[in-house]
C-alpha cells in the first residue's frame, strides 16, 4: 500500500511515522506547503518527499491531510475526486458550508473517509462507551467534560482557529455524542479573556464553559482553559444511575488532591496532547488503513463530524449572543462564515488537537 500526506508538522509527521511502520505499508510520500520542511521530515523518517502537495496524490492508494484548516476541504474534494480513501485531521473544514459540500463530494465519489478524532480510539473513552451500552452505568444522567491546554497555541494559530469551541471543544462534541449515543439539543456557553490579547482581538476567549442538554434530557457540563498550568487536562465523567466513570483520572491527572494523606495522583502530568493520547494516534491510523484496504467501515466518518461541527457552531453562537441556542436552529439555517484570519498555508498545523 502506498500513502501519501499533505502537511507534515508534528502531528503530521507523526502520522507519517506510524504509517510508514505499518506493516502494510510500502510507501509513504510526504508534502508540505514549506518544501524544505517535507524535505526534512522525509530525511528524518525514511520516506519519499512530493514537490507539492498535489504530487502527493499522485500513484498513491490513499492520503492523509493534517494540513492547515483552510486547506482541508479542498484537500479532501480532491482526493474524492482521484477516487483516493482520505484521512484528514478535523475538522473536515472552516465553517458547516463547507463540511456540507466535501460531504456532497466524498458520498458521491464513493470513497472511504476518516476523520482525526483520536478520543475514540482512547481506551478510558472506549471502556466509559462500554460501561453506557452494557448497562453498567445504569440511565446515565449527567455528563462531565475538560479539555485545558497546558500553555496556548502559538499567537498566530489564534486567529485561524475558528475560536474554542470550534478548534478545541469539538473533540468534546464527538465524544459526548460517541460514548452517549445521544444528540445534542440545545447549548448555553460562555467565556472569558483573561490571558494574551490575540484571543479577545481575535474574537475567541482562552476560558470557556457551557451546559448541554442532550436529545434523552441528560445535562452534560463543559470547561475548557488555554492556560491550565497543571498541565494538559482531558477528562471525563459519565454519571448514571448505577455508577459512575471517569476518563482520564490517572496517576498523570493535572489535578492535586486537597484530602490529608492522599498522595493521588502522584506521576507528572503531561504537558500536551500527543503525550496524553499518543496510543489513541497510533490506533486511529492504523484504523485508516484497514478502512483504505476496505478491511472495516470508518470508525468516523464526515457525517459524524457535520454533527459535532454544528454543536461547535451552536456553542460560538450562544456565547456571541449570550442566550442558549438549540442545535436545530443552526442545522436550519446556512451557517455564518467563520472568521478566520491570514492563511496559514496547505501544509501548517498547529492545533492542539
Amino acid at each position: 500500500m502506498r500513502v501519501g500526506f499533505v502537511g507534515v508538522g508534528r502531528i503530521g509527521a507523526a502520522h507519517a511515522q506510524v504509517v510508514r511502520d505499518h506493516p502494510a505499508v510500502m510507501t509513504v510520500r510526504v508534502a508540505d506547503a514549506d518544501g524544505v520542511r517535507a524535505r526534512k521530515v522525509a530525511d528524518e523518517l525514511g520516506v519519499e518527499a512530493a514537490a507539492t502537495p498535489a504530487d502527493a496524490f499522485t500513484d498513491v492508494d490513499a492520503v492523509v491531510i493534517a494540513a492547515a484548516t483552510s486547506a482541508h476541504a479542498e484537500l479532501m474534494i480532491a482526493a474524492a475526486q482521484a477516487g483516493l480513501p482520505v484521512f484528514c485531521e478535523k475538522p473536515v473544514a472552516a465553517d458547516v458550508g463547507g463540511t456540507l459540500a466535501v460531504l456532497a463530494a466524498v458520498e458521491a465519489a464513493r470513497v472511504p473517509t476518516q476523520i482525526g478524532f483520536q478520543r475514540r480510539f482512547d481506551s478510558g473513552y472506549v471502556a466509559a462507551r462500554a460501561a453506557v451500552r452494557d448497562g453498567t452505568l445504569g440511565e446515565v444522567r449527567r455528563v462531565h467534560l475538560i479539555t485545558a491546554d497546558a500553555e496556548p497555541p502559538h499567537p498566530s494559530y489564534i486567529p485561524t482557529s475558528g475560536g474554542i469551541f470550534r478548534d478545541c471543544h469539538i473533540h468534546d462534541f464527538d465524544v459526548l455524542r460517541w460514548v452517549t449515543g445521544r444528540e445534542v439539543s440545545t447549548v448555553y456557553a460562555t467565556g472569558a479573556n483573561r490571558g494574551a490579547e490575540v484571543f479577545a482581538t481575535s474574537g475567541d476567549v482562552d476560558e470557556s464553559a457551557a451546559v448541554l442538554t442532550l436529545d434523552d434530557g441528560t445535562l452534560a457540563t463543559l470547561q475548557g482553559s488555554r492556560y491550565n498550568g497543571a498541565g494538559y487536562d482531558v477528562r471525563m465523567e459519565v454519571a448514571g444511575t448505577a455508577g459512575t466513570y471517569a476518563v482520564g483520572l490517572d496517576d498523570h491527572a493535572a489535578l492535586t488532591s486537597a484530602e490529608p494523606g492522599v498522595t493521588f495522583p502522584n506521576d507528572q502530568p503531561f504537558r500536551e496532547f500527543w503525550s496524553r493520547f499518543r496510543p489513541a494516534y497510533e490506533a486511529e491510523i492504523a484504523a485508516f488503513v484497514d478502512v483504505a484496504r476496505g478491511l472495516r467501515e470508518s470508525p468516523c466518518t464526515v457525517a459524524d463530524a457535520l454533527e459535532s461541527f454544528y454543536v461547535a457552531e451552536a456553542a460560538t453562537l450562544s456565547r456571541q449572543e449570550g442566550r442558549a441556542v438549540a442545535v436545530e436552529e443552526v442545522r436550519a439555517g446556512m451557517p455564518r462564515p467563520v472568521r478566520v484570519g491570514p492563511t496559514l498555508g496547505a501544509g501548517t498545523d498547529r492545533s492542539a488537537s
